[in-house]
């Protein structure tokens, strides 16, 4: 089994580097587009600053249609949209455009959510002394829920591991790929606990520095 583990290392670090592209990718998107999505959403809710009930209509409804789309039938329905991206449908890149399209209201909730858990009075407070909207949002509720968002982005990485590996089934490469190949069509059970083992160990390391990061920032 040792041998057969040490053959198998080039493609285990191509397939390994695979996956960290698509999570990069998907997580940058999540990030830039969903973060800013998640605090509009926020704004615009009832009893916000920015109260807005049909924009809040709107956009809650677009986050939750494509939030309500299996992985899977996702991948599959974005193929097109896919093709003119990245131009191919197969291999990493590929794979990371359905992968954001998922991340980003995914994240947009879990940003909403988290603003949410800031006190009601702090930000009475920084409106009672003239801040304006762009400070409120960057000097108290982002600083405010900085650790609640840390644990969001945590929970979502390691949530799109999974996805990345399932996009790996269908043609997007990355370990879950791998996976199939050798432990489910080559019947090599040492390959597919292999895979296993480094998913486990990526979680594991994911969910570690996220809670000390989310620690550190915690101000109770």
């Amino acid at each position: 089994m040792l041998e057969k583990f040490i053959s198998l290392l080039p493609e285990l670090w191509t397939a390994l580097g695979q996956t960290l592209t698509m999570l990069g990718i998907g997580l940058s998107a999540a990030v830039l587009i969903g973060g800013p999505l998640g605090v509009l959403l926020f704004l615009v809710a009832d009893g916000q600053s920015l109260q807005n009930k049909p924009a809040s209509l709107v956009l809650g409804w677009i986050v939750n249609t494509v939030r309500s789309f299996p992985f899977i039938i996702l991948l599959v329905a974005l193929v097109p949209l896919t093709r003119i991206i990245a131009g191919t449908s197969i291999g990493p890149l590929a794979a990371a455009v359905p992968l954001s399209i998922a991340a980003i209201p995914y994240f947009a909730r879990m940003v909403e959510q988290a603003l949410r858990e800031v006190p009601r009075g702090v930000i009475e407070a920084a409106h009672a002394m003239g801040a304006s909207e762009l400070q409120i949002v960057l000097r108290v509720l982002l600083v405010e829920a900085r650790s609640g968002l840390v644990l969001a982005l945590t929970v979502l990485s390691i949530s799109f591991l999974s996805y990345s590996a399932v996009a790996g089934v269908v043609g997007g490469g990355g370990i879950g790929d791998l996976a199939i190949r050798y432990g489910y069509y080559r019947f090599e059970t040492d390959v597919m606990i292999a895979t296993v083992a480094v998913l486990i160990a990526i979680v594991q390391t994911i969910q570690f520095t996220g809670n000390r990061i989310a620690s550190r920032l915690e101000k109770r």
